[in-house]
């Protein structure tokens, strides 16, 4: 048996899609793209102005055509990566503007390398199904930096990326590079080694860039994650139940925006809600309420037929410390019995701001235990128990038998090297090292070893061709900071 966690009963879903159908058409969504609105308008909506009121049959006939399930590819053409198939995947948080100094412990403001180094090592690491554009790069050209950022992933990595523009020209440069990665535009339509966050605005608005992104992305049919932001008491009902009624309505729009530019279009029901903390005015991520709201509105798409996605694993901590650590791995933990098919957030510190690769490291761990418990109790032999007994006699033999060396891999979630389970004398024999200094240790043990599947030589030119040719009119240069060495020459 599989362990589940259920948040709300059938009923209640039923509740949350009724009420969200009832604020796409009264008050409706804000639109603020005149395609978009025409768009709308030429199948059903009604329009005054930039408030668009959306029909129940819209949104019916637009989750009809949206796909239960599809799959991100590696560069390989592997599928790695199965929304909508029951497996739960992580992927490094995405969009930090700071990383860690794990010598110093202060933060300071991200650059290229910094991000590849974040890339190579979760390349490195099983745990994780997917890489991200997990920070900003301040050292490249503010003009480029969605498609740089993606770039990086793409040349430091061989799996999936979960990635996003943030600049109106951003998103026809990145489908651009992952087509020449892919092979063309239909191999890319077809084995997509790519998703994009795309994010409505609270409460019930679609910015003119969001709507072009999805708009962009339906038509170029690569997969759309949809990340609705409700901050519970601010800028959505201060009810958990009622962000998660507000969520799915601000994502129903997105959906009948999507797959009226192209139905059939891969597209998530994904988020990043919060709630507000009444004392300091801040957005804690690593809230076990957040996480509440992560798995209500999960449920809901599930009940939609839709692949569902959520931010947590991060944590609110400055430090990687035990609030890292409790936070972390509970939000983890629960987005995991909900059944969510991909959780960012592991690395991911201070509000979402900042990355620490040292994290990224240690919430492996976290992650390994959460897909344990996800396998949850099986029967591997013919009887429970009473075999085991018969094979290892009155003495109780069990560490000799077969079974017992054939089993314990699979019957034991075994952790890296982060977890310590040695005696004490052992651990001081070891060095001593706190779990960060473990951590530190191992980050370089992969910059200094791991390698990088490699790009065909054609497909690295012409990568790089793209980013220079975008690059040169805002000042970049020859060198192209984070990228593998040679791959530029």
């Amino acid at each position: 048996m599989r362990p589940r966690f259920e948040l709300l009963d059938a009923a209640l879903v039923d509740r949350v899609v009724d009420e969200a159908l009832q604020l796409l058409v009264a008050p409706g969504i804000k639109v603020e793209e005149p395609e978009a609105i025409a768009l709308l308008v030429a199948s059903g909506a009604t329009a005054d102005g930039e408030r668009v009121s959306i029909p129940e049959p819209m949104v019916r006939r637009a989750l009809d055509t949206a796909p239960g399930s599809f799959n991100l590819h590696d560069r390989a053409g592997n599928p790695a990566v199965r929304y909508g198939q029951g497996a739960v995947h992580f992927d490094p948080g995405s969009s930090g503007v700071q990383v860690l100094d794990p010598v110093t412990l202060d933060e300071r403001r991200s650059q290229a390398a910094d991000l590849a180094r974040i890339v190579r090592v979760a390349d490195a690491l099983p745990a994780y199904d997917a890489v991200s554009t997990a920070i900003v790069a301040h050292d490249v050209p503010t003009e480029i930096g969605d498609m740089y950022r993606l770039f990086l992933c793409l040349v430091n990595s061989g799996k999936p990326v979960v990635t996003g523009a943030f600049t109106p020209r951003g998103s026809s440069l990145m489908i651009d590079l992952l087509a020449l990665d892919a092979g063309g535009r239909a191999a890319l339509a077809e084995r997509p080694r790519a998703v994009f966050d795309v994010c409505p605005s609270p409460p019930l608005t679609w910015s003119e860039f969001a709507c072009r992104n999805v708009m962009d992305l339906a038509r170029a049919h690569v997969p759309a994650e949809l990340i609705s932001m409700p901050l519970a008491g601010v800028a959505s009902p201060v009810t958990l139940i009622g962000s998660i009624v507000q969520h799915a309505a601000e994502t129903l729009a997105g959906i009948v925006l999507h797959q009226l530019a192209e139905a059939g279009s891969p597209i998530v029901w994904g988020g990043a809600p919060t709630i507000v903390d009444m004392r300091s005015g801040s957005t804690p991520m690593g809230a076990i309420e957040t996480a509440m709201i992560d798995a209500g509105y999960a449920a809901v798409g599930k009940s939609l037929g839709m692949p569902v996605h959520a931010y947590l694993g991060a944590t609110d901590s400055k430090l990687v410390d035990a609030q890292a650590g409790y936070e972390s791995g509970m939000t983890a933990l629960v987005g995991g019995l909900a059944g969510i098919d991909m959780i960012s957030g592991p690395g991911m510190l201070d509000f979402l701001l900042t990355q620490s690769p040292e994290k990224l490291v240690l919430d492996a761990d976290m992650i390994g235990m959460v897909q344990r418990l996800l396998r949850g109790v099986t029967t591997p032999t013919v009887t429970l128990a009473t075999g085991f007994f018969e094979a290892a006699g009155p003495e109780g033999r069990f560490l000799e038998l077969q079974e017992t060396r054939k089993l314990f891999r699979s019957e034991q979630f075994l952790p890296a090297l982060m977890s310590d389970r040695s005696s004490r004398r052992g651990w001081l024999d070891a060095g001593g090292l706190d779990a960060f200094g473990r951590a530190r240790v191992r980050v370089e043990e992969i910059m200094a070893t791991h390698q990088v599947p490699s790009l065909a030589p054609e497909v690295a030119a012409g990568l790089v061709a793209i980013v220079r040719e975008a690059g040169a009119p805002f000042g970049l240069g020859e060198a192209l900071p984070g990228a593998p060495a040679g791959l530029a020459s």
